[in-house]
């Protein structure tokens, strides 16, 4: 199974950048990893590191893959933070999102697990799913038929290292995958900068994951200047398998056409 990928990872107007990504293609299995150190609590930055770096040196590409593993690696990440927390009193309450994808290339299978709000999105067939649910106060008033308007859309009930030791992280049941999936994993500033549509739209134009972690990006900035709200810190790994460029490219010539100018006409800006 052929996978290519691209990634990124920009501070914003942030004074530092907490988002951490990672990745390890091994023969028979591969892992994809975002964190986002939780805002306003000190070692936000170390609780994301320690997460990724746990979980991708645990992680055992020449294995094939089950879902009693992936627990174990997320839980193993979980518990490096815990153990930090302990060990430094101005580290207590530090957390992190995490947003993982892993990948049998053997048996062609997906698995993902996820804390927090950053999210995964699955692209086939030239359509877009949002197959993780956030763990944010906003998403639960949401599936609550409540109305979310004024509410902080950055406040989390659940991330590693938050809330109780016994709570767990979420996971997916085990995914075929098809020839031209292409994944997208990302923190909240990257998915808060521009909609669904603007990532759909920009697949249907593009050859490679860097070009549509390229285009994805240009829409960002010109979304963030016509904004009065800083922009986050936003960072995402794009994960092609097979040839998505054969199912997207210009999947509809007039949506695809629209973004277009849209593109241009964000880029004129910035001169």
């Amino acid at each position: 199974m052929n996978i290519t990928l691209a990634s990124m990872s920009n501070q914003g107007a942030r004074e530092s950048n907490q988002d951490q990504t990672g990745e390890r293609i091994g023969e028979r299995s591969a892992c994809f990893v975002v964190c986002d150190g939780v805002a306003g609590l000190p070692g936000g930055d170390m609780a994301a590191g320690l997460a990724r770096d746990t979980l991708l040196e645990h992680f055992d590409g020449e294995q094939h893959l089950d879902a009693q593993s992936i627990r174990r690696y997320v839980n193993q990440a979980n518990s490096a933070i815990r153990q930090q927390q302990k060990a430094v009193t101005d580290y207590r309450r530090m957390g992190t999102t995490l947003v993982s994808l892993f990948i049998d290339r053997d048996y062609e299978l997906a698995y993902w697990a996820h804390a927090g709000d950053s999210r995964l999105y699955l692209f086939r067939r030239g359509y877009l799913f949002h197959v993780t649910t956030d763990h944010s106060l906003v998403q639960q008033m949401k599936d609550a038929g409540h109305q979310t308007e004024g509410i902080n859309s950055n406040l989390l009930y659940f991330a590693l290292g938050m809330g109780d030791e016994e709570r767990d992280a979420s996971y997916s049941d085990v995914v075929p995958i098809e020839d031209g999936d292409a994944f997208l994993l990302c923190t909240d500033g990257f998915w808060h900068g521009l909609s669904p549509e603007h990532m759909q739209q920009s697949l249907h134009m593009v050859n490679t994951p860097d070009e549509w972690l390229t285009l994805m990006q240009e829409v960002i900035r010109k979304n963030a200047q016509q904004s009065d709200v800083s922009q986050d810190n936003y960072s995402a790994i794009a994960v092609w398998v097979g040839d998505p460029q054969d199912t997207t490219l210009l999947h509809s010539l007039s949506q695809a056409a629209q973004f277009f100018l849209f593109v241009i006409n964000s880029l004129k800006g910035l001169i």
